[in-house]
């Protein structure tokens, strides 16, 4: 491969903007969008609809499903989620290519982190500056410049927005799965480490609840009456972390116990909260039923059990499928004068989903940066320009033959 006149202009139209890419990302990241903050993902749905109107693409915004969740009181609540974003070019066209990103973040509406500021060394320090708003405004750039190339009409593309990525993507999930299954090649915009590094194999993931329903009574005059939910759910939390160890790459973290209440009351609630990664579909069965068999057996008389949640994020190996699209994507980020290394990450995102989905994706296709899900996340400014160059050199690639879609999307069907 190599850069053509017709590339050129397209990385040329990228660096040209290189301030406004930058700037709208800090704007965004100064709007609070906690997965549960349903105003504030409004106000950066409204936003978003505004950066993708110079695309001249089909902009629509798509309703997501509802979810249950469980609360420290043990009651299973139904909960509704903002809708998504999509953004669509050519969907008849030969190529399909899916790109996706989230416009939520962990940071809930009452956060102290609110702002950007510039570190002393000139890394952006802000709420989703990295993860991944800085993403989304690089993704957006990559594609106006795209639309300027002359082979363009050989490839179609669909952007999909979500607002619950940081929460499990419990809403979203359907419209992952949808866009995996017809698409050849996703490109998705997690944050890369802050040295370029990309995520290669990721475990999968899975986030449970078990309820723990007991017996209240008063702890001196009839505690033998009573059957203690919390004591039974620290039984059952030191079963689920015994598991660690057993099989090769599987942990279980045991993230929270919630119930009870008066010292002088048997409690008669609790709630497990857990979760589990796993490297492989074999190890996903494994622990699955593992926890099936300890939620089935209460530890003493008394209690009952209730679970809830599941895996969420299957995992997504280093394929035949995998394996070339980095390729190509290495020898692409060449020509830029980029080198592009990757490495096992147990973390996971969308990009598991849309594996799942018979997707050969890159999913940290993002800006560089680090400390995530923290207060001192940040993002190299330096990097926007070169991480929007390199996905917009990657669609001309693919509109060009040079990197064959439909080839990797067949090697990926052939190991599911």
């Amino acid at each position: 491969m190599r850069i053509l006149l017709q590339d050129q202009a397209v990385l040329d139209h990228v660096a040209e903007r290189g301030p406004a890419i930058i700037g709208r990302a800090v704007d965004w990241a100064a709007v609070n969008s906690g997965s549960r903050n349903a105003a504030g993902l409004a106000r950066m749905l409204d936003l978003l609809e505004a950066a993708a109107s110079p695309l001249g693409a089909d902009v629509a915004r798509l309703p997501t499903a509802g979810s249950t969740s469980v609360g420290d009181d043990g009651r299973v609540r139904e909960e509704a989620h903002a809708d998504a974003l999509r953004i669509s070019a050519r969907p008849n066209a030969p190529v399909q290519v899916i790109l996706t990103g989230h416009y939520d973040t962990v940071f809930p509406a009452d956060s102290a982190f609110q702002t950007v500021a510039t570190r002393p060394d000139g890394a952006l320090n802000g709420p989703g500056v990295a993860d991944m708003k800085g993403g989304i405004s690089v993704m957006l750039a990559a594609l106006e410049a795209f639309e300027t190339h002359p082979d363009r009409d050989r490839v179609g593309w669909t952007v999909l927005l979500s607002p619950d990525e940081e929460i499990g993507s419990p809403a979203s999930a359907p419209l992952l799965a949808e866009l995996g299954a017809r698409g050849h090649i996703g490109m998705t915009y997690e944050p890369a480490l802050a040295d370029g590094t990309l995520a290669g194999a990721r475990k999968g993931s899975g986030n449970y609840h078990l309820i723990v329903g007991g017996k209240a009574a008063h702890a001196g005059r009839a505690f033998h009456e009573g059957a203690n939910a919390v004591a039974g759910a620290a039984i059952i939390a030191a079963r689920l972390h015994a598991l660690n160890g057993q099989r090769e790459g599987v942990t279980v973290n045991v993230a929270k116990i919630s119930g009870g209440g008066a010292l002088n009351v048997v409690a008669d609630n609790a709630v497990v909260r857990f979760n589990v990664r796993v490297p492989d579909a074999q190890a996903s069965a494994w622990i699955s039923e593992a926890v099936r068999e300890i939620a089935a057996e209460p530890p003493f008389p008394g209690l009952t059990l209730d679970l809830h949640g599941g895996m969420t994020r299957p995992p997504k190996p280093m394929d035949a499928g995998q394996t070339a699209l980095f390729d190509a994507v290495r020898e692409t980020g060449a020509l830029l004068g980029q080198t592009i290394a990757w490495k096992p990450s147990g973390g996971v995102c969308e990009g598991n989903n849309l594996h799942a989905a018979g997707l050969p994706n890159v999913d940290t296709l993002g800006v560089l940066g680090g400390d995530i899900h923290s207060d001192q996340e940040f993002a190299w400014p330096a990097s926007f320009v070169g991480r929007a160059q390199l996905s917009a050199l990657i669609l001309c690639k693919i509109a060009s033959g040079e990197i064959d879609a439909p080839k990797l999307k067949s090697l990926r069907l052939e190991t599911m």
